[in-house]
């Protein structure tokens, strides 16, 4: 049995479940791969909005993404919820001693419409070494490009896109469903 691409989110928690890390993992197991994470910052919120939102220390996502990488190692990484231009600092640290695909998914917004990203932590995407060495920033809807520029309409290429990407990231033989799952059609 082939070992499964080893793909590594770093993101916020989501305590309902539809998004950050919960929805990376979900996603990193339909499409066969084994999933890691670095959580970088806890929220509340639920089908009615987001109640609450806790950054981790640096020194934690620190901690967790070295234990991760050092160990068990990543061929793939996402980033999605990075609150504050010290995580954004972080993270793109971590990510230049790397050698592998990287998907910056900045999350800005929740799909509610509340703040996620601080505006300096913005800045800090765009100036800094977390911008991808192989992917395009991938905006979404909730997403810091949602607010800004009408993102929500292009939902579903720019989800085609973010597939596409962690299959070009994974190689051309790995992050698709299995042929039963996309109903027994092959490549």
């Amino acid at each position: 049995m082939q070992t499964p691409p080893r793909v590594l989110t770093v993101a916020g928690s989501d305590s309902g479940g539809g998004a950050g890390i919960q929805a990376d993992l979900k996603t990193m197991l339909a499409l066969g791969t084994h999933g890691m994470s670095v959580l970088t910052a806890v929220t509340a919120q639920n089908s009615l909005g987001v109640q609450g939102a806790w950054e981790l220390p640096a020194e934690a996502v620190r901690a967790q993404f070295r234990s991760v990488v050092d160990d068990i190692g990543v061929q793939a990484v996402k980033t999605g919820m990075l609150s504050s231009a010290a995580l954004v600092e972080t993270v793109a640290e971590l990510l230049a001693g790397l050698d592998v695909p990287v998907v910056v998914d900045p999350v800005g917004v929740s799909k509610h419409g509340d703040a996620l990203l601080a505006a300096s932590a913005l800045d800090a995407v765009r100036h800094s070494s977390c911008r991808p060495r192989r992917s395009p920033p991938q905006p979404r809807r909730g997403g810091a490009a949602h607010r800004r520029t009408g993102a929500h309409r292009r939902r579903d290429a720019a989800g085609r896109r973010r597939r596409a990407g962690l299959r070009a990231a994974l190689g051309p033989d790995q992050g698709r469903a299995p042929p039963e799952r996309r109903g027994g059609r092959g490549r």
